[in-house]
């Protein structure tokens, strides 16, 4: 009997040994969730994802699923498995304006960094023929001295291009009649004829109608933020220090995956997406679209996206500050 149960159990062990290997992540395809409706962001991501699935030899397809300011992606993602197959597109709207307004009952902090992926800064644009304004200087100054004599449109009112503008305004002491659109892009219409002085333009909307506007300044301190302007100078070339620095003044996205993912599988896929962000070829796919890829790795989450919300508030306290000058007039 005891023999046979030594046979049996190395028989038992040849079988383990000629069985199937235990599976690597990935095994299967692996999602994204977008939080916007299709258009030029998601196109970037999908640039990533198409490059970082060849690295990991599956297919990672980008979900759009807009809605409630970017919080119903985030909370479908949250409801997948925390298995890697679920990767959060992490905007500063999801990830940072709503918990900051309370309509997210998250923090950034509960959620586990990839690598960043891709910026957009905004820029101060007049009309291209525009004479009065050699220079964002001047257009402030003016601003400044003529309270209420101009007027602009950073797009929606109280979104992210319009605390980014209002903090510059606040900063300098200039004061601009605020005309709000639904859409940057019929803002543009009316910069055309001459109703509205200046914009706050992003780069999608910049490289469709380059032809008919002037960048003054981009309102960032990347570098590499002039190359989606055609080399407009940045904010801080005009002596400027507006109160936010590196990703709080524009729309940015993260890629990231829930907290409690398997370390094995978050350093597979910090692998892949670090590679390809670092990918000169891919860089400058993004580029051409009018988006920097960011390139802060993991280890660089707190620092960068940590004080965030802080100077986004300075955005929204600048735009209460708009508010009473406008008033006052």
């Amino acid at each position: 009997m005891k023999m046979l149960n030594k046979v049996a159990a190395a028989a038992f062990g040849l079988a383990m040994l000629g069985g199937p290997a235990i599976a690597e992540f990935p095994e299967r395809n692996i999602q994204i969730m977008y939080p916007w409706a299709p258009g030029a962001t998601m196109a970037a991501s999908q640039v990533i994802a198409d490059a970082m699935g060849q690295k990991l030899g599956v297919n990672i397809s980008v979900v759009s699923t807009p809605g409630a300011g970017g919080v119903k992606a985030f909370e479908t993602a949250l409801a997948a498995p925390a298995d890697g197959y679920t990767l959060f597109d992490g905007y500063v709207a999801p990830l940072v304006l709503q918990p900051m307004q309370g309509n997210a009952d998250w923090s950034y902090t509960d959620f586990t960094p990839l690598w960043s992926a891709t910026s957009n800064a905004f820029a101060i644009a007049v009309r291209a023929d525009e004479d009065r304004f050699a220079d964002v200087t001047a257009l402030l100054d003016h601003a400044a001295a003529n309270p209420g004599d101009l007027r602009y449109s950073p797009g929606s009112a109280g979104a992210l291009p319009h605390m980014v503008a209002a903090k510059v305004m606040q900063t300098t002491g200039a004061v601009a009649q605020l005309v709000p659109y639904p859409e940057i892009d019929n803002a543009v219409r009316d910069l055309r004829g001459g109703i509205l002085d200046f914009i706050v333009i992003n780069p999608g909307v910049y490289n469709i109608n380059k032809d008919d506007v002037k960048i003054l300044s981009v309102l960032s301190t990347l570098d590499r933020s002039s190359e989606t302007y055609g080399g407009a100078p940045l904010i801080g070339a005009a002596g400027i220090d507006m109160g936010m620095s590196n990703l709080s003044p524009m729309g940015w996205d993260w890629w990231l995956v829930h907290k409690e993912t398997p370390a094995d599988v978050v350093a597979t896929l910090q692998a892949a997406m670090g590679e390809v962000v670092n990918d000169p070829t891919v860089q400058k796919k993004l580029l051409d679209m009018g988006y920097v890829p960011t390139l802060f790795s993991p280890d660089q989450y707190q620092e960068i996206v940590g004080p965030v919300a802080k100077e986004l508030q300075g955005g929204i306290d600048a735009i209460s500050w708009e508010k009473e000058k406008l008033d006052a007039l």
